[in-house]
């Protein structure tokens, strides 16, 4: 069974030429407050950014003829700043439009999350905002209604399925593990953008090979800079293209598999504009989703609920949340904390402040627990007595076969053929999760 979480809105979007676009809020601190309501500084800039948004959210870069599933970014407010994200449809390629104070004219703001519909009018409303023209944002309204000179739309509640909140777990850890490896000025950068997204390099991962002539393609690995499958999952960035100032490339580092090639790795894409940026996060590979990867599922196992209690708590709308202002908790628990609540949709990561931000979504253990299959098997393993630990490893009885944990100071192996492909790479298994499990039972009783 899929669970939803469903976003009713009280008011309806609107879009007209002098009362510009208007957001409506499903949630919040008060019942549907207005939390923002003012100008962007650069209304063609961020009519584009988050017409390359909703395009993410749109698109199926894998398995593109299967059938479409409803995707709406989500619009956080964190006082200082504006931020717009999504995932595509196959949740591959993560989208966030930050739009800083400096860039926009705010009457009235405040903190606060909201999940919004771009539809075909308001596009083509977002598309006719001209050079110099304004672009007023209000996110409150009483109705969610989309208005233009030629036509009005009524919209319904909107579901926000469970996949969406294990993607934004997914990448706001893979995001968190990335370390800037590129910077490209104003012409490199929109060279990239406008020729990248066209190279037709199949399934196959391709390097890129920075020059003072240009970038390019190539199929010789190099793990000093990240591998990029399906090259057009970077197409949004093409409609910001007389905008773009520069563009900083990140990835993890680089890691070698069991049997030695080079992993391939997600990579982040920042894009800087005025007073502004369009981040992608895109997954290592087409058919790869960021929530199926398995990242937060150490930090489910592990973290004290004393510390996610209180960096819950303390949550009030941080464009960056300190993270090392919890010192007596240890900087650990503090920082897998952070990723559970990450987990529920409630932290982000933004790569170019290299800091957590607060998303104003609700959280609830139990839901979150319920949504990672392996952790429901590894719950069932250790519940049945599969479990037995001794002094050097744990063994845990799957089906008909034994499987020998072992805990070292650079982690937890399994002899499983799960561990054996994806080692740490997405996860850990079932068999690791229930000798965890065990342990914190025993260091509790």
């Amino acid at each position: 069974m899929v669970a939803q979480h469903t976003y009713r809105y009280l008011s309806e979007s609107s879009f007209s030429v002098d009362g510009g676009l208007g957001l409506a809020t499903a949630g919040g601190r008060e019942s549907n407050p207005h939390f923002f309501r003012g100008f962007a500084g650069n209304g063609p800039q961020a009519a584009r950014a988050l017409l390359a948004v909703s395009e993410v959210a749109r698109t199926r870069y894998f398995d593109a003829g299967a059938a479409q599933r409803m995707r709406d970014p989500v619009v956080t407010s964190n006082t200082s700043m504006l931020r717009f994200e999504a995932f595509s449809a196959c949740n591959g390629v993560y989208s966030r439009f930050d739009l800083d104070a400096d860039g926009f004219d705010g009457d009235h703001v405040d903190w606060g999350t909201t999940n919004v519909d771009v539809n075909d009018p308001l596009r083509a409303a977002l598309a006719g905002v001209a050079a110099g023209e304004p672009l007023q944002l209000s996110i409150g309204q009483d109705e969610l209604s989309v208005e233009t000179l030629d036509a009005a739309v009524t919209e319904r509640k909107v579901p926000l399925p469970e996949r969406w909140l294990r993607g934004f777990a997914e990448a706001q850890i893979a995001s968190s593990t990335m370390l800037p490896v590129a910077t490209l000025g104003t012409a490199q950068a929109r060279s990239l953008i406008r020729t990248l997204p066209a190279q037709k390099t199949g399934n196959r991962p391709t390097w890129l090979q920075l020059s003072a002539s240009g970038v390019r393609l190539s199929q010789r690995p190099d793990t000093r800079l990240p591998s990029i499958v399906g090259p057009q999952r970077l197409g949004a960035l093409q409609r910001l293209a007389p905008h773009v100032r520069g563009l900083s490339i990140y990835a993890p580092p680089a890691r070698s598999l069991a049997n030695g090639a080079d992993a391939l790795r997600s990579s982040g894409w920042v894009v800087d504009l005025d007073h502004a940026r369009l981040t992608l996060i895109v997954s290592p590979e087409l058919y790869r989703g960021f929530s199926g990867e398995g990242g937060v599922l150490g930090s489910l196992v592990s973290t004290p609920e004393a510390a996610v209690e209180t960096v819950s708590s303390s949550l009030a709308g941080q464009a960056r949340i300190d993270v090392s202002s919890y010192k007596e908790h240890g900087l650990q628990s503090v920082v897998d904390a952070v990723r559970m609540l990450g987990a529920s949709g409630r932290v982000g990561h933004d790569l170019h402040a290299d800091a957590y931000f607060h998303r104003d979504l609700p959280f609830d253990r139990a839901v979150l627990d319920e949504m990672h299959p392996r952790l429901i098997d590894a719950r069932e393993l250790l519940g049945s007595g599969a479990v037995a630990v001794d002094e050097h490893s744990t063994t845990v009885r799957s089906g008909e076969t034994d499987y020998t944990v072992t805990f070292e100071t650079d982690g937890e192996s399994c002899n499983c053929m799960w561990f054996a492909k994806h080692r740490s790479e997405r996860g850990p298994c079932k068999h690791i999760l229930a000798a965890l499990l065990a342990a914190n039972q025993a260091e509790s009783s």
